[in-house]
């Protein structure tokens, strides 16, 4: 393996499209998918927006904020966000040319507002996710307003709102960890677009072991879960990588079973060899090294020329 197909990899993400990564493993063949970031779309810069939006950054969405009032639409403000934009909401929506993989919150500072969005929204392109911040009794005034007035009633029906999940949430922190918590169960809840045999379960991104794939020519080690079973951390296609120095970028779970991975890792850094490690995390309960988790892993290691 070449840091070329880490950098073919990196290209096809920059244009926005799925790029697969095949190894070859004790006779079978297993297909690690990166997929592009999503679109998560704040509509409203107020105070729930700013943890929201480092949140959602956090779980791999490219996040635009919109706000009509430039004291809230501040990059400084949201330092996380891919885009930041200072409009009346519903040119904004427009020019976003909402896109059918998107996921849309609607938590501007009032009813007129919201109103506003959701009418634009529901005239275009549905997003995959589209959620309103609002009490139960508002909602339903809102919501029944658009049917009335002629929109769709299966994509009003499909709208979020209340947003989030109901975990008795009262700061605006906790309320962006409720709405995050909603668009999680939406995003694993969605049906796999395509079946590929030998496709690992998990396809994020990380930018930073990216990055150092596609980018540092160092010698270096690939580690990449090809099964799971158990509770273990993670689950098949996690993924990370570790340089001679010991430097990490990505995870495969932590704790004792990571670390000894990265040292086996570490000792194949060099030789052009690939491996498949076992790690156990059941653990021994009446011994030191008792494992958070359990389970069992297969790792595949692979130096990476």
């Amino acid at each position: 393996m070449s840091t070329d197909e880490f950098a073919r990899i990196a290209a096809e993400l920059a244009r926005g499209r799925a790029a697969d990564l095949v190894r070859q493993a004790e006779e079978e063949t297993f297909v690690r998918r990166f997929v592009p970031e999503e679109r998560l779309i704040l509509l409203g810069g107020g105070h729930i927006a700013a943890p929201l939006c480092a949140m959602g950054a956090m779980l791999d969405f490219a996040v635009t904020v919109v706000d009509d009032r430039p004291e809230f639409a501040s990059g400084q403000r949201f330092p996380a966000a891919a885009q930041v934009i200072c409009d009346s909401f519903v040119h904004a929506i427009g020019a976003l040319a909402i896109r059918s993989t998107d996921y849309v919150c609607v938590i501007t500072r009032g009813h007129r507002w919201d109103r506003d969005c959701l009418r634009a929204i529901l005239g275009g392109v549905q997003p995959t996710y589209l959620g309103l911040i609002s009490s139960h009794h508002r909602a339903a005034a809102l919501l029944g307003l658009l049917v009335e007035e002629g929109s769709n009633e299966k994509a009003v029906g499909a709208i979020h709102a209340p947003i989030g999940l109901r975990i008795g949430a009262l700061t605006p922190a906790e309320i962006a960890v409720s709405i995050c918590a909603e668009l999680v169960a939406h995003r694993r809840a969605l049906p796999t677009r395509e079946k590929v045999a030998g496709l690992l379960a998990q396809t994020n991104t990380d930018p930073a072991f990216l990055r150092f794939m596609a980018e540092d020519s160092g010698p270096k080690a690939l580690l990449l879960v090809l099964s799971s079973t158990g509770s273990t951390p993670v689950k098949s296609g996690a993924i990370m990588a570790v340089d001679a120095y010991g430097r990490s970028y990505g995870t495969i779970g932590g704790g004792c079973g990571e670390a000894e991975a990265m040292r086996q890792a570490r000792g194949m850094i060099g030789t052009g060899k690939t491996r498949v490690l076992t790690v156990d995390m059941d653990g021994d309960p009446s011994g030191e090294d008792d494992l958070v988790c359990g389970g069992t892993m297969r790792v595949l290691i692979e130096d990476v020329q």
